[in-house]
């Protein structure tokens, strides 16, 4: 499974919340060795397409967050530790 793309991030540029995720990204980047594929959405139409496909009303909005192991996803803005954890599918 190593190099297969799983954790899921959908964004959009402008998204105060989404501007907010980042710094916890980077560090479960660093900290965890796990890489998000990120998706913009407010200006992309297939990307926003491909966030419709995952979120099926789960969320409606940005930032979106889906792990394709696990099934579980995120919505908003949360803490490091709860990242974490969905990022590891616990």
């Amino acid at each position: 499974m190593a190099g297969e793309d799983y954790l899921l991030e959908f964004y959009g540029t402008e998204c105060p919340h989404c501007i907010t995720m980042q710094p916890l990204i980077e560090r479960l980047e660093k900290e965890e060795g796990l890489k998000l594929t990120k998706y913009e959405v407010w200006h992309n139409a297939a990307n926003a397409a491909l966030l419709a496909q995952y979120d099926q009303d789960y969320c409606g909005g940005v930032p979106f967050f889906y792990n394709k192991r696990s099934g579980k996803w995120i919505c908003g803005s949360t803490t490091y530790e709860k990242f974490r954890d969905w990022a590891k599918g616990k």
